[in-house]
C-alpha cells in the first residue's frame, strides 16, 4: 500500500541551505560564462540561477516557519508557510523571465561576435551537471517530506538544465554557421520556457493553499484501513481529507453500537487512527462517534 514517509525536518533545512550554497556556486559559474563569451542566451542562464537563489532562500526560511508547532494564533500549525514561498518563487521566475525578454531584445537589434564560446561553454555545462543532480535530490527528498518548496526549487532546477542544453547547442550553432541572432532567439526561449515553469509552480501551489483532498490512490487505501479497523462498529462516513504543505488532515464520523462503552469506542478510535498514521506518517485524524441511530447506511461499510 501507498506510504507517506518523511525525512527528518534536520534534513529538510540542511537540503534547504545545500540548495543556497549550490545555487551560488553555480551562479558564479555561470556569471563566468557570459563574461567569457559575451552571450545574451548565457546571461540570460546566469539571470535565471539568480532567481533559483532568491528563492532558495525564501524557501529555507519558509521550510522553518512551517516546522513551528501550533500556537494559539496558528491551532492548526504553520504548514502552509512553504506553499506561500512557492507561490513567491512563481513569481519571481516571471519576473526572471521578463528581464530576459528584455535582454534577448537588446541582443537582437544588435547581434554581437561571441567571444571564446567553447571555454565558456564547458564552463556553463558543468553548472548544469551540478543542477541537474541537485535537482534530483531535492525532488526525490521533497516528495518524500510533502515539502512543497523542495519539489517546487527541484522543479525549478530542472527546467533549468533543460534550458540550459537548448541553450548550449543554439549557441554552437551559431558559431558554425555565423548566425548570431540565434543567440538572442535562444534567450526569447529560455524566457517562454521559465513563464510557464512559474504558472505551473503557483497552480500547484494554489491548490494546496485550497486544501486539495488526497490522491484517489491513497484515498482508497484510507477507506480499506477504516473498514478493515474499525471492527465493532457499523459504518463511517463523510470522510474528508485535506493536505496544507507536508500536513494531511483526516476525518470521518464512526457509528458505533449503543452497546459499546465510552472506553471501548475510544480504543476502537485509537486502532482506526493508529492504522491511518501508519499510511500518511505524521496525519492528523478527527474522528466524530455516533450512535447506531445516526447510521446513513452509506459511506464505508466497516468489515
Amino acid at each position: 500500500r501507498p506510504c507517506v514517509q518523511r525525512p527528518s525536518m534536520t534534513k529538510v533545512v540542511k537540503l534547504g541551505i545545500g540548495s543556497i550554497v549550490l545555487g551560488l556556486v553555480v551562479l558564479g559559474l555561470k556569471l563566468l560564462a557570459w563574461a567569457m563569451t559575451g552571450s545574451v542566451a548565457l546571461l540570460s542562464d546566469a539571470l535565471e540561477n539568480t532567481v533559483n537563489v532568491v528563492t532558495a532562500i525564501a524557501a529555507l526560511v519558509a521550510i522553518r516557519v512551517a516546522a513551528l508547532p501550533a500556537d494559539a494564533n496558528h491551532p492548526y500549525g504553520h504548514h502552509k508557510a512553504e506553499l506561500f514561498s512557492a507561490i513567491l518563487e512563481g513569481v519571481m521566475v516571471i519576473v526572471a523571465a521578463l528581464a530576459i525578454l528584455h535582454q534577448a531584445w537588446a541582443g537582437w537589434t544588435n547581434p554581437q561576435v561571441l567571444n571564446a564560446p567553447l571555454q565558456g561553454l564547458l564552463v556553463n555545462a558543468a553548472a548544469s551537471v551540478l543542477n541537474a543532480i541537485w535537482a534530483y535530490i531535492l525532488i526525490h527528498n521533497g516528495r518524500r517530506a510533502r515539502s512543497p518548496a523542495l519539489v517546487a526549487d527541484g522543479k525549478h532546477l530542472y527546467l533549468d538544465v533543460v534550458s540550459s542544453v537548448v541553450v548550449t547547442l543554439g549557441v554552437l550553432l551559431a558559431i558554425e554557421t555565423g548566425w548570431y541572432w540565434l543567440d538572442p532567439a535562444l534567450a526569447a526561449f529560455v524566457a517562454v520556457n521559465i513563464l510557464w515553469s512559474g504558472w505551473r509552480v503557483i497552480h500547484d501551489s494554489l491548490s494546496g493553499l485550497l486544501d486539495e483532498s488526497l490522491s484517489d490512490d491513497v484515498l482508497t487505501e484510507v477507506r480499506r484501513i477504516i473498514a478493515t479497523e474499525a471492527v465493532g462498529a457499523v459504518e463511517a462516513h463523510d470522510l474528508r481529507t485535506r493536505t496544507a504543505g507536508a500536513a494531511t488532515f483526516i476525518e470521518f464520523h464512526l457509528v458505533v453500537p449503543g452497546v459499546l462503552t465510552v472506553s471501548q469506542a475510544h480504543d476502537l478510535c485509537d486502532r482506526v487512527e493508529s492504522g491511518l498514521k501508519n499510511l500518511v506518517q505524521g496525519c492528523v485524524v478527527t474522528i466524530h462517534v455516533e450512535p447506531e441511530f445516526k447510521a446513513k447506511h452509506s459511506g464505508i461499510v466497516v468489515l
